[in-house]
């Protein structure tokens, strides 16, 4: 099996925003003019993940300063359960250490129990709650941990 990660700009966003819309429910998919609009800003950085030379999934990260945020990660239903979120992170916590940051953070749903367990075994830990934070008015946790590589 083929797998890679590799940045990817503006060029991508419509890509990227078919893929937020096959991942997410609707009010919480990201069109092709807000993805735009994030890759267009300082400091955002997207990879996607290519499996066997098909688009499996992506992450966005915002860093800024020592600190790194990601913004979204999706896994096309068809691919999950193959560690392909694994290596999106992997590759993440790379790209934010080599820019300087010493922490990441994310926002993850109460409601998400498969992304709260993957977080998990890749090391973050709850440091907050934001109360009715997505659109559904479900919660979402704070998760944060150490910037070094994640295991692939």
């Amino acid at each position: 099996m083929t797998v890679h990660v590799q940045e990817v700009g503006i060029a991508y966003a419509p890509l990227l925003a078919s893929m937020h819309t096959q991942c997410f429910n609707t009010g919480a998919q990201w069109d092709q003019t807000a993805i735009t609009a994030l890759l267009s800003s300082p400091g955002v950085y997207a990879g996607i993940v290519i499996m066997e030379s098909h688009p499996a999934g992506f992450i966005i990260l915002r860093s800024v300063v020592d600190e790194a945020e990601i913004l979204t990660v999706c896994i096309l239903p068809e691919y999950r359960k193959r560690g392909l979120a694994q290596r999106l992170l992997a590759w993440c916590a790379q790209v934010a250490q080599h820019k300087g940051a010493q922490t990441l953070f994310l926002e993850v749903s109460i409601n998400n129990q498969s992304a709260r367990t993957l977080y998990e075994k890749q090391g973050f830990k709850k440091l907050g709650l934001r109360k009715k934070y997505y659109e559904d008015g479900s919660d979402a946790l704070v998760l944060g941990r150490a910037c070094q590589a994640a295991s692939p």
